[in-house]
């Protein structure tokens, strides 16, 4: 799942050149992605907890590598209507990414109890971590080949994860919900409502740690390109460091949070306030150095954050309610991920919320075959 943004990040800026688009129609190739994940994850989630989450899982990931070889193709033979193709294909990508991560989750939820759960959701994230660490270096890497070339990697990758989770992950026949439709979303809604507040912290504190390290990654990549003229697998390995640190942290977090709320609490608050002193001190940052210092601790900060929320979100419902649960934490992570780039340039100054609101207006071409932007007006425009 994590490929299908870190992985663009470092080629981006070559998108944006060989398409000729602003910096806002650039960044709405993440946005493109998050948003529908985000609204389509709870179905995933719903749909996981009647029928298996594997019959989820397995569909999803051949629509999002069948949205890779959309963009691939709207990238090499599209000329004309490429930036319009390629954003349908991340929409399509968006909607399978739904059934990938946030229902694998509910899967370790379902496998694993006790320190066995936190332990393995850690992982998970440290496996999202890494992810996150190898896609920048591998998308500058496939970038020195072509800017598009992303975009057919993206199938090729999806294949063995098919054939692997069909193969080898053996899931519970229990996590089958047998209630009623309406059943279900009464026992849900009893869920949530007897925890409101730590389920509706916990999403609000998931959606603004990614929000604020994508947006972060998104303006380091611009930043590095034309501030030191950093490119190809050298920038990719430059944006995987404060990636590489979220990473390791998550992976130790899961170890030794165990099964304790307390310390889940506790790590939660201090991984948030960490994270608020160093975006405080990143404008003040004199030099590359202290820079990626300030950066690598936003990383360490959601690593403390992160496997602590999905061990408390996981372990809020039963094994019935689970996968919904999960995929609205899911949802709020991708909408999240969806508006860090996007308030990163309009905060950064290179915007207003006039550009922005005006860029979000649409028609359709006579045809009705195509969808294209009907005009951008931002400084960008000449």
């Amino acid at each position: 799942m994590v490929l299908g943004n870190s992985m663009l990040i470092p080629v981006l800026p070559d998108i944006r050149n060989a398409l000729n688009l602003t910096t806002v129609q650039v960044s709405l190739l993440i946005t493109m992605f998050s948003l529908p994940a985000g609204i389509v994850i709870p179905l995933a989630g719903f749909l996981s907890d009647r029928y298996g989450r594997k019959l989820i899982i397995i569909p999803a990931l051949i629509i999002y590598g069948a949205g890779g070889v959309i963009a691939a193709f709207g990238s090499t033979i599209m000329q004309q209507q490429a930036y319009t193709i390629i954003l349908a294909g991340r929409v399509m990508q968006g909607i399978g990414a739904a059934g990938t991560a946030p229902i694998a989750m509910a899967l370790c939820g379902d496998l694993f109890k006790g320190k066995d759960r936190s332990r393995s959701l850690g992982a998970i994230e440290s496996a999202n971590g890494m992810g996150k660490v190898l896609s920048p270096i591998i998308g500058a890497a496939v970038g020195l080949i072509a800017w598009y070339a992303a975009f057919v990697l993206f199938p090729i990758v999806v294949i063995p994860v098919v054939i692997g989770m069909w193969l080898l992950v053996k899931e519970p026949q229990s996590n089958q919900s047998k209630q009623k439709i309406s059943d279900y979303f009464k026992s849900f809604a009893k869920v949530f409502k007897a925890k409101t507040a730590l389920l509706l912290s916990s999403y609000f504190a998931g959606a603004i740690a990614l929000m604020i390290l994508f947006g972060v990654l998104f303006y380091l990549s611009d930043f590095l390109e034309q501030q030191y003229g950093l490119d190809g697998i050298l920038k990719g390995l430059v944006l995987a460091i404060p990636v590489l640190f979220m990473s390791v942290t998550a992976l130790a977090t899961g170890f030794i949070i165990k099964n304790n709320v307390a310390l889940m609490k506790t790590l939660i608050v201090s991984g948030l306030a960490i994270m608020s002193v160093s975006l405080i001190f990143l404008p003040l940052a004199r030099g590359i150095i202290l820079y990626f210092v300030a950066i690598s601790v936003v990383g360490v900060s959601t690593g403390l954050v992160l496997p602590c929320l999905n061990t408390l979100i996981t372990s809020a419902a039963s094994i019935q309610e689970r996968g919904l649960v999960t995929s609205l934490y899911g949802s709020v992570r991708f909408f999240g991920v969806a508006f860090g780039p996007p308030l990163i340039w309009l905060f950064n100054g290179q915007g207003n919320w006039v550009d922005v609101l005006e860029f979000s207006r649409h028609c359709f071409s006579g045809s009705g075959t195509c969808l294209y932007f009907y005009k951008y007006t931002g400084p960008e425009a000449g």
